[in-house]
Parts: structure tokens; sequence; C-alpha cells
């Protein structure tokens, strides 16, 4: 980290929601000198869908910063805005945009980004939400520099973590937030000091994490009560896996893998049984899965003890399936 007396590295910051705002932060506090802000438009958002500014553009403005929203990074205006910051690097972190090739050589120490992954496992958009759903037991952050593939460029710093059974796709954001915030930080400190040496990517190690789609928030009971159970947690807090029972659509946050007690159905999706303990459903391979904390549409989220008293399910009732 830069010392008192040091105006640190002048950067460029580009991001946009939380994951990015936590870094900004860091930034901002080591001692940097970010020069511009660069965050995706406002988006429509909540029941009126009004403008609502970025995670980042808060940030920004908290600290009366300048920002730009362009919707592309295209052409020779935008290299031309970037170059007349004299920054020295750009900081990136779940931006949104595809940094062109123009973009990437117009900083002396390139471009660097904050990505949710041991890379090379995971290059892409969902790479924590990927992690969940692959019952991967591990998982962090790489500082690397950027390139023009996608997640491709050399490492400089890595750091792991565990992936507990219980995390959710929020909880590990919120880990890997902090995390990564800490190691930009010390990435920065190093490059002012000095070079940072890469590590190249070992490409036949190299995974995808596709942007997740609200189509595969869907469960389909013919998978076994672990993958599902996986589905869950990957899914919380966004979009959320759902499934349908008497035409109700009933978002559930949190389950747990249990024995059948020989009470196993034969149909996936059918409710073994009730309790104030859950909701046990059957799955796939004679597995059974036991909701512990729903949601009908338009209600709150609740512990299966109350969603029951609001909804009482029975026994031999059935959850849908995708292809049912």
């Amino acid at each position: 980290m830069p010392d008192s007396g040091s105006a640190g590295l002048r950067l460029v910051f580009a991001g946009t929601p939380r994951f990015a705002a936590d870094a900004l932060e860091a930034i901002l506090a080591a001692g940097h000198d970010v020069a511009l802000v660069l965050t995706q438009p406002d988006r429509p958002s909540g029941r009126g869908m009004k403008l609502t500014p970025s995670e980042v553009k808060r940030v920004a403005r908290t600290h009366a910063l300048p920002v730009w929203q362009p919707s592309s990074l295209k052409g020779d205006d935008a290299v031309g805005v970037l170059r007349e910051t004299n920054a020295r690097i750009m900081v990136v972190a779940a931006y949104g945009l595809i940094l062109p090739a123009a973009v990437l050589d117009a900083f002396p120490l390139g471009c660097v980004n904050i990505h949710a992954s041991l890379l090379p496992r995971w290059r892409g958009a969902a790479p924590i939400q990927r992690a969940i759903l692959a019952g991967d037991d591990r998982t962090g952050i790489t500082i690397m520099r950027m390139d023009a593939g996608l997640d491709t460029g050399q490492m400089l710093l890595e750091e792991a973590i565990p992936i507990a059974g219980d995390d959710t796709a929020g909880s590990l954001h919120d880990r890997l937030s902090a995390l990564g915030a800490g190691m930009i930080v010390n990435a920065l400190g190093i490059l002012e000091a000095r070079t940072l040496p890469g590590r190249e990517q070992d490409e036949s190690a190299a995974t995808y994490a596709a942007k997740v789609s609200k189509a595969e928030a869907e469960i389909d009971w013919r998978n076994p009560a672990g993958e599902i159970e996986r589905r869950i947690r990957a899914f919380n807090p966004v979009p959320g896996a759902y499934s349908v029972v008497r035409g109700d659509t009933v978002k559930i946050w949190r389950s747990r893998v249990v024995s059948s007690g020989g009470a196993a159905a034969d149909v996936p999706g059918e409710i073994v049984r009730c309790s104030p303990s859950g909701v046990a459903v059957a799955c796939g391979g004679g597995t059974v899965l036991e909701l512990t904390e729903l949601q009908r549409s338009g209600g709150k989220r609740l512990d299966a003890e109350r969603f029951l008293a609001g909804f009482p399910l029975r026994a031999g009732e059935r959850f849908s399936s995708t292809g049912d």
C-alpha cells in the first residue's frame, strides 16, 4: 500500500455492481488517485422502473469523482477520453463492457481485472454461481493483466478460499468481494514500486462460466437431491430457484439433502412429507430434498413452518418438473 506521503497510482476505474464498488472504496482508502470512473448507464429498477445509478456510481458520487457512462468503448473518441486522464493503469471489476484493444493499450501499465475465480477455471460472466453448481470445494480471486481474450490474460496475484457447504452465491460473493478489494490494493502497491511479473494460464484447464439465465433457475426434480441443493444455493439471491405447485410459483431459498426414511416416492417432485422442519420432496435416483425456506409469488421468504401455515401442502402433492 502507498505510504501516507504518496499520491498513489493515478488510475481509471471501471466497474458496475457491489463487487466493484467494494474494490473502488478500498482503492480510494489506500490513497490512490482515481482520475475517472467508468460504469454502466443508469438502468430502470424497482416497481416504478426508475432510472437507478450503479453501486459504483454511488461510491464515485460520494467521493466527488468524475463519472463516465458510455454505452460502448469502441472508437477513437473513447480512447482519447481515457488518455486525457494521464492515468498509468486501468482497474476493471465486473464492468460489463468489452474493452477494445486500443483501450487495453491506452495505459502505460495496461489494464488489470479483479476476477472472482481461480483462473483458468470459470472464465466468464458467472464464476461464483458456476463454482457452486459444479460442487467445487474452493474458489478465489485472480488479479490478472487483461488482453484481447475472455479472461485469458496473465495472472498477477491469486488467492483461494474454501466454499462452505452452506454457501450461497450471495454469501460467497461477499467474501470474494472483500478478498478482491484487499488484493487489488496489494497489487497496485506493488506496481507503484516495481513490476509485478505475470504467469500464463494453463489453457488445458480452462472452463467457461456462462451467464446465468432465468430458465436455469427452474428446478428439474429428476436430478439428484444434491445437485438440486447446489442449484438452490447458486441462484440465491438471483434469480432464485423455483418450481410450481398447485399452479403457484414457489421460490426455494434454502434446502438440505435428507435420508428418505423409507418414504421416498417414485415420482420426482412428489411431496414425501411435510413438517415444521421442511417440505421433503422426492428427487432423481431415489433421493430426497427437504425445502426449509420458501416464498410464494408476491409473498415473503419464510421458514417451512410459517410457509406451511399459510400454504398447507400435503404429502402426495407434486411440484412440477421441467419436461412434464
